[in-house]
């Protein structure tokens, strides 16, 4: 189908397009690679009055180290982080998920804040983030705040994110080095998105887990924080009993729909097959 009529804005700063924001109100939707609002506004399930494509704000663009911190401007696109040596050096968990992400003409224009910011709990990135206990960083009438990726999802397309305000970066600690880490991810052909997907990063010390993080994909309204499955690896050395505990924790918070992916039932199964692959991945990978 054909959009809906609209008006087309493309600030060419941060300040002008918070500016838009406030003066055009409700009306208006933030544009940033187009693959997820695009498609809504085709089916006529979107009707912006405005568009505000944030293409033009190079500000909000790349990936760098800060303090301790590792941060990803929310225009960086998936190709982006694809290539970034930074990432690839101290969190290739990011690489590995991108890739994974619908297809290379996708990547190309895709941005990880467009992933992250609308809601979807099919998109890859806001399970990794809450694994690695991101903060996002918004920007608003306001001013700036930062609100935890393990706090920002609500419902199916609702967040925390104010109608006013812009995603501008991410943030998240630099991960330590060993850490063992994996995205793991069941789909029905490329490009689609997950019937069920695991990020799991673990810290192993004398062949024991001293740490574990999991998040799961498309496995409820929201991405999911799984933090008693987590806890179940945490002073195991990852036996077959400890995965299963943890596998079993994970399946406590799951509310899979029933679609074209299959009924609540398989997506659960799924669930702990690619969780249990993820944390044999991540503790292969573990030094």
């Amino acid at each position: 189908m054909i959009p809906g009529a609209f008006e087309y804005h493309r600030p060419a700063s941060l300040a002008e397009a918070l500016g838009l924001l406030a003066d055009l109100g409700d009306e208006a939707r933030v544009l940033a690679g187009g693959h997820s609002l695009i498609p809504m506004m085709k089916l006529r399930m979107a009707l912006p009055e405005h568009l505000v494509d944030l293409q033009g704000l190079t500000e909000l663009k790349g990936v760098r180290e800060e303090g301790g911190d590792l941060v990803i401007g929310a225009m960086t696109t998936q190709r982006e982080i694809i290539e970034s040596e930074v990432l690839a050096r101290h969190c290739p968990i990011l690489r590995e998920t991108a890739e994974m992400i619908a297809d290379p003409q996708v990547r190309y224009c895709g941005t990880i804040g467009g992933n992250l910011a609308n809601g979807d709990p099919g998109n890859d990135m806001p399970a990794v983030m809450q694994a690695l206990d991101a903060r996002f960083r918004l920007e608003g009438p306001a001013g700036p705040r930062e609100v935890a990726a393990r706090d920002f999802y609500e419902a199916a397309f609702f967040t925390a994110r104010a109608e006013e305000e812009i995603l501008t970066a991410v943030a998240f600690p630099r991960p330590a080095a060993g850490q063992g880490w994996a995205y793991v991810k069941q789909k029905r052909k490329v490009g689609d998105y997950a019937t069920a997907a695991a990020a799991v990063l673990l810290t192993l010390e004398g062949g024991r887990c001293s740490a574990a993080a999991i998040g799961l994909t498309n496995l409820g309204d929201t991405p999911l924080f799984a933090e008693a499955a987590g806890a179940a690896l945490v002073g195991s050395a990852l036996e077959p009993a400890a995965v299963e505990a943890a596998v079993e924790a994970a399946k406590a918070i799951l509310q899979p729909a029933s679609d074209g992916r299959g009924p609540p039932e398989f997506r659960r199964h799924v669930a702990g097959v690619v969780l249990r692959r993820a944390i044999e991945t991540a503790r292969s990978r573990a030094a």
